[in-house]
């Protein structure tokens, strides 16, 4: 933000410093923001390309095919982080693995926040930008980054791809640009100091209630990884055998542990849809949730050891759909003492919108953990979208107002009578 902020009135000439802040800032934005896309689209794609290679080394020590199968292997792996889906030996593969899309959008931010600290000194200053001056320095550079980077994506797809693997490029294009349009705009806005401008106008209910969805979110998904990793310890000696069934030595047991991390994203989005009650399927037919699990022939696969067992469930098992608002309640407990306020309604509407926007998010977000991941029954393993959604929204929003609401109370007996008046 500091760098939007005017020269001081009256100064007639510049200080070598100031001069050296405007060329940091004022770099080419056209240049800048079009290498960024490229850049940030490139660097993961590379990071995927040497994993793809490293791969086929350890496999069989490259006694088959060429380092090129390993690197085009890699890239359809980008593409598939990009939502793509690809066809091995016919069959669909649709599901995305998370972890290289996680990856893909942090390189994004990592880059946009760059381009926007480098173009910040573009357009009006901070006090122009509050008079409402037109400022499109943050459209237009996310615009270039978003184009730098789909361009990166379509020739990556057009290299990599062939009849047999018949990736879809319009869902790369489509995927990039949410990355660059979501992630890279936020990113951009931030560097740039145009984000603190806009927000600081933004009344404190936005703000708190975006501050209670941001920590329910982030609660969840640590307890949804914990639930996930204490299943997986919990049966460890089914891992364990399916590890021992791997051929081809120390180099398959490797590749297997690194696609279980690039799948954790999803398998942390199976856990939370598990825990908020409707649960997910693994293959056509089957059931797994706190009420009712029902399973069928599994792959051989480690990670699936976590799954519980098939057959009826204890009935502990139903206690865990209360984790869901239990941390809704936290969540806005803990924002409610960074905004603090004497007002029942305030405190409600804040923790409810909080948490209802984070159902929001997680619903989204569970509707892209799932697809098809091979022949048969297996194209149907996903979680319960639709009902994962109206489930989250319901506890999360319920648990918020209620944390809300408590804090309120507290906060009222607590504050001195000045300040409640005040408020």
């Amino acid at each position: 933000m500091t760098t939007l902020l005017p020269p001081p009135r009256g100064t007639t000439s510049r200080s070598s410093e100031q001069v050296r802040h405007d060329l940091a800032t004022r770099r080419p934005l056209v240049l800048l923001a079009t290498g960024g896309g490229v850049l940030a689209a490139a660097s993961t794609l590379l990071v995927c390309m040497a994993a793809g290679l490293a791969g086929w080394y350890l496999t069989d020590g490259g006694a088959h095919g060429a380092p090129r199968d390993g690197l085009r292997v890699g890239a359809l792996a980008w593409l598939m982080g990009h939502g793509c889906g690809i066809r091995v030996e016919g069959v669909a593969v649709t599901a995305v693995p998370l972890g290289i899309t996680v990856l893909c959008a942090w390189a994004v931010w990592r880059t946009g926040h760059r381009v926007g600290a480098s173009v910040s000194g573009h357009g009006p200053d901070a006090v122009g930008i509050s008079d409402g001056q037109r400022d499109l320095v943050v459209p237009a550079a996310t615009l270039l980054f978003a184009a730098g980077y789909v361009v990166t994506g379509v020739a990556a797809a057009t290299l990599a791809g062939s009849a047999s693997t018949a990736p879809s490029t319009p869902r790369v294009v489509l995927w990039s640009l949410l990355l660059c349009l979501v992630v890279g705009a936020c990113a951009i806005a931030v560097g740039s100091g145009r984000a603190a401008i806009w927000t600081a106008h933004l009344p404190v209910t936005v703000r708190a209630a975006a501050h209670v969805a941001r920590r329910t979110m982030v609660l969840w998904l640590v307890v949804s990884l914990l639930v996930f990793l204490l299943a997986l310890v919990g049966d460890f000696s089914t891992a364990a055998n399916v590890m021992g069934q791997v051929g081809g030595g120390g180099g398959a047991v490797t590749l297997v542990v690194l696609l279980g991390l690039v799948l954790l994203p999803n398998s942390v989005l199976f856990s939370g849809s598990y825990l908020l009650g409707p649960g997910f399927t693994v293959g056509t037919g089957t059931l797994v949730s706190p009420g009712s699990v029902v399973l069928g022939a599994l792959p051989a696969f480690p990670v699936l050891a976590a799954l519980p067992d098939d057959g009826p469930v204890p009935g502990w098992t139903g206690w865990l759909v209360l984790l869901a608002p239990l941390v809704a309640f936290a969540a806005a407990a803990w924002s409610q003492w960074t905004w603090p306020t004497a007002y029942y309604v305030e405190g409600a509407v804040r923790g409810a919108a909080g948490g209802i926007a984070a159902g929001v998010l997680f619903g989204l977000a569970a509707s892209f953990a799932g697809g098809a991941v091979g022949p048969g029954r297996m194209r149907d393993v996903a979680p319960y979208a639709f009902d994962v959604l109206l489930h989250a929204v319901t506890a999360f929003g319920l648990g918020g107002l209620l944390g809300g609401l408590a804090v309120t109370w507290w906060q009222r007996r607590t504050m001195p009578v000045e300040v409640t008046l005040e408020q």
